[in-house]
């Protein structure tokens, strides 16, 4: 698969954690043979030497985070052809090509969770509904976002019952079918 010559394609995929954003964004870059960009918290964390924790609760009083990182990925999608994988790509990337949803179950997600990372999988539980009700409130106070409202997304995919093998077959067959890729 590639491009069709003389276009560019941005992709965004959005989901929740755990509903498998990073992944289908990475396989799909490779795959496209593009730049996956998936600037987040986690690698905020990283990069600043404090756990993931102390940065959700930093943003809860300090809107710098949130800002930086979402306005930094979309900088960086409007340069070329590439996947954004984030929670606001679909909301943010207002000119992607493609907007893609992923969705799980909430035990399904933390179940991923705790097999990514290991854990106490009711702890993961807990975190994980903080993290989304905190997430929510956030896109809400920010951007006026209400991450519950996908339906205008291209894709919608459950990712519970699917591989993300399936999944980024799914997004290329559409990309096909809308012209933007080829053979």
């Amino acid at each position: 698969m590639k491009i069709v010559d003389g276009k560019e394609l941005r992709i965004a995929i959005s989901g929740k954690s755990g509903c498998g954003n990073t992944t289908v964004s990475t396989m799909l870059a490779e795959k496209l043979g593009v730049n996956m960009i998936n600037y987040t918290f986690r690698q905020m964390a990283a990069e600043r030497g404090i756990t993931l924790a102390q940065v959700i609760e930093n943003a809860k009083t300090d809107d710098s985070y949130d800002r930086y990182v979402d306005t930094h990925q979309v900088e960086l999608a409007r340069k070329e052809s590439c996947v954004l994988g984030s929670r606001l790509a679909i909301w943010m990337l207002k000119e992607a090509d493609i907007k893609v949803y992923l969705y799980a179950s909430d035990e399904t997600r933390a179940g991923r969770v705790f097999n990514r990372e290991g854990g106490d999988l009711e702890e993961i539980k807990r975190f994980t509904a903080m993290r989304d009700s905190e997430d929510s409130r956030r896109y809400k106070e920010l951007y006026n976002i209400d991450n519950s409202n996908y339906q205008f997304a291209d894709l919608i995919i459950d990712t519970g019952d699917k591989t993300p093998e399936m999944i980024v077959n799914l997004i290329i067959d559409y990309a096909v079918s809308k012209n933007f890729l080829e053979n």
